[in-house]
C-alpha cells in the first residue's frame, strides 16, 4: 500500500493537482484527499490501487525499504514495457 507522502510526492514530480490525479485514477476527489491527508485517513484498498496504477502509468516508481519510503520518476514508456 502506498503512503500519503508518496502520493503527494508523486503528484509533485508530475506537476499534477489533486483534481488531475483523481480524474486520471477515476476516483473521487474526496477519496483522494482522504488518502493524502496527514492523518492517513483510510480509503478502500481498491481506491489506493487505482491511484497507484494511474501514477505508475505515468512513470512513477514507488520505493519502500524498511522504514524508508520514496518515489522516483522513470521513463513512462519503460514502465509500460515492464508491465
Amino acid at each position: 500500500m502506498i503512503t500519503a507522502r508518496q502520493t503527494r510526492a508523486a503528484r509533485a514530480l508530475l506537476g499534477w493537482t489533486q483534481e488531475m490525479l483523481a480524474d486520471k485514477a477515476k476516483v473521487s476527489l474526496t477519496a483522494l484527499k482522504r488518502m493524502e491527508s496527514a492523518d492517513g485517513l483510510r480509503v478502500y484498498e481498491s481506491t489506493s490501487d487505482q491511484v497507484r496504477r494511474a501514477l505508475e502509468a505515468e512513470g512513477i516508481a514507488f520505493i519502500k525499504s524498511g522504514r524508508n519510503e520514496g518515489v522516483m520518476l522513470v521513463d513512462a514508456q519503460e514502465a509500460a514495457q515492464r508491465r
